[in-house]
């Protein structure tokens, strides 16, 4: 198949809307770093309300994976985005509103379920619309969305920030605005063409393949689907645990668990409490924000132009050994009380940004076979998220307790990560869906 004859611009296009979802997600994983200080005092939270504050957002995405999986396979690919859109929507004009702590943290938890399904279905959807020489490209612009939805809300965060006690309202209110274009940019979204051949409606199918490339790609690509989808048994999650499937699993479910516990995600949530610690001022604190926001997106762009020429192994492997060794110079910075350390922990992101960060969510949604991409998807995710609850909930009491030698613990995670990697993970750029079930699954 020449790679002229498809219809890029529209393959774009329905990656674009469908990573929009990307975008809602960094806004609210972002938000809460320039809010922090603000609710410090508006809720008077000690350190482990600070944590629980953060993490109920991760603990709500475990809620959205699971329900995400359902509704995927059930009802499609589409309508799980409308449903993630509307939730982030709601949640984002009920968190600005919120009058205590309490109704706060349930609402973040709320805004979580929209991020946990968003960050399952678009990628997934991604993968299984992009052609093969596309599809790490397609992947990386939900990561992109995500990079972008961060850097922007830091900025909006940095320029609320004197505008009193309430500009934390004003930070979580404007995430209304998103999640409106969000929503009606799904409307137009194409359901996913695996998704309708798994549910007896191969006509509907052939229609969207042939939109994206054309006869000959529709015809090849229906009759390698629905080889690959012989057998009508209900896929449950106890079929992600099979023997013929569990190599290409248990990969998924510790990549995602080491994206978190590789600790970078600490540096996004608690950007003020690190530079704190130094003695920067809080206009300093939330500058940093913004810095880190734009390092992220310029290496995520990166990323997107080697995720397909590179391959996904090798940027990997550079993300945990870069880690590694950049960790141990931050604790050594942060010991010595050196603002320079702006630079290693820019250093740090931005390595994370053009590897772990996207090529993790290209993985994941792209080596489970189809039968189970729905489910095994949910799964990985749904430990992603568990991961990234007990690293942002532990943080604040841990750096409380060991200050600097906390990122030993990160940097002791990343080389365990860079071993796994090495020995585990197969290289999978420029396959098809359906090649990757035959590598992954030995």
């Amino acid at each position: 198949m020449k790679q002229s004859s498809f219809n890029s611009s529209y393959v774009l296009g329905i990656s674009f809307i469908s990573a929009l979802g990307g975008y809602l997600f960094g806004f609210d994983f972002a938000v809460i770093a320039g809010a922090l200080p603000f609710l410090q005092q508006q809720f008077g939270l000690d350190a482990y309300w600070e944590g629980f504050a953060t993490g109920s957002l991760a603990l709500g995405a475990i809620v959205g994976c699971i329900i995400a999986g359902t509704m995927a396979d059930k009802y499609g690919r589409k309508k799980g985005l409308l449903v993630a859109s509307a939730i982030f929507g709601i949640s984002s004009l009920a968190m600005a509103i919120a009058p205590d702590r309490n109704i706060f943290i349930a609402f973040r938890f709320v805004a979580g379920i929209g991020v946990g399904m968003a960050s399952m279905l678009s990628p997934m959807y991604i993968a299984e619309v992009a052609p093969a020489h596309l599809r790490g490209r397609m992947v990386a612009i939900n990561q992109l969305t995500i990079v972008t939805g961060i850097l922007v809300t830091n900025i909006i965060n940095y320029g609320l920030r004197n505008h009193g006690d309430d500009a934390w309202r004003w930070m979580f209110g404007l995430g209304l605005l998103p999640s409106l274009l969000f929503f009606l940019g799904a409307l137009w979204l194409p359901e996913s063409p695996r998704w309708l051949v798994k549910s007896g409606r191969s006509a509907e199918a052939r229609i969207v393949l042939h939109r994206i490339g054309g006869d000959d790609f529709a015809a090849e690509s229906l009759s390698v689907i629905q080889n690959s989808m012989t057998g009508n048994e209900r896929v449950s999650y106890g079929h992600i645990f099979r023997k013929a499937v569990l190599p290409a699993v248990v990969v998924g479910i510790i990549l995602a668990i080491f994206q978190q516990f590789c600790g970078i995600n600490v540096v996004f949530n608690y950007t003020p409490r690190i530079f704190k610690s130094i003695g920067v001022s809080q206009d300093g604190q939330l500058l940093q924000t913004v810095f880190i926001g734009g390092v992220n997106l310029v290496f995520t762009i990166l990323a997107m132009l080697l995720v397909d020429k590179l391959g996904r192994k090798p940027l990997m492997l550079i993300g945990a050994g870069g880690l590694t060794v950049l960790y141990i110079v931050v604790v050594r910075m942060l010991s010595a009380g050196s603002e320079h350390v702006s630079w290693y922990l820019l250093a740090a992101i931005g390595t994370y940004a053009m590897s772990l960060a996207p090529v993790t969510w290209v993985l994941i949604a792209e080596i489970f076979p189809n039968k189970i991409r729905s489910a095994a998807t949910s799964f990985a995710v749904l430990c992603l998220w568990a991961a990234y609850f007990v690293l942002v909930f532990t943080f604040p009491m841990l750096f409380d307790k060991l200050k600097d030698g906390t990122f030993y613990i990160y940097a002791a995670v990343c080389l365990a990560g860079f071993v796994f990697i090495w020995r585990n993970v197969r290289e999978t750029k420029g396959k098809t869906l359906e090649e990757l079930e035959g590598v992954m699954m030995h």
